[in-house]
């Protein structure tokens, strides 16, 4: 069994930096995809706390992009997406990305001040116990990060995937933080 979410972080990553793209060259490319990662890194060790849940996901499936895909622009299977990228037939990477995972992602990239909420919720957890773990990118981005990152952390860009389970991670994290318009 997987109790390893790290195809499920590398794929939903790979999604938000396909439908939100960095903003400059490759250091920029390498600052949005540190940023993205960190954000589904979180929102992932929220949605799946413990090894089992990890396993399970692994058994069970992630769902994949499809419904994804349609609001990020990323069109269907094959061909050039919205972004340019060529997809080819080598589309297996789809079946990975966790459609909560992204969402809940989108939100934390969105708000600062949520993401803070999220990283202090994972404390004592089981995915950070006894490692040091700096979501600093995620939740205070300097001025490197955010022009990296103006699509990937823009509100109203990131609205209508941030939305689809906006509710579910607030209620994971409890009273406290408000909705994002």
């Amino acid at each position: 069994m997987l109790a390893d979410l790290s195809p499920l972080i590398a794929a939903t990553t790979y999604w938000l930096t396909r439908a939100y793209p960095a903003s400059g060259g490759a250091l920029a490319a390498a600052l949005c995809e540190a940023q993205a990662r960190q954000a589904v890194t979180v929102a992932a060790w929220l949605r799946y706390p413990t090894p089992t849940d990890a396993a399970l996901v692994g058994i069970a499936g992630t769902g994949g992009s499809a419904r994804l895909d349609g609001l990020g622009g990323l069109g269907g299977l094959g061909g050039a997406d919205a972004t340019g990228y060529d997809t080819g037939d080598d589309e297996a990477w789809r079946t990975w990305v966790d459609e909560t995972v992204a969402s809940w992602a989108a939100c934390l990239l969105a708000d600062p001040g949520l993401a803070g909420l999220a990283v202090a919720a994972l404390a004592g957890g089981g995915h950070s116990a006894g490692a040091l773990v700096d979501f600093r990118r995620l939740v205070a981005p300097d001025d490197q990060d955010r022009s990296a990152a103006v699509l990937l952390r823009h509100p109203d860009l990131l609205a209508p995937v941030a939305g689809l389970h906006q509710e579910e991670l607030v209620a994971r994290l409890g009273p406290g933080p408000a909705l994002i318009a």
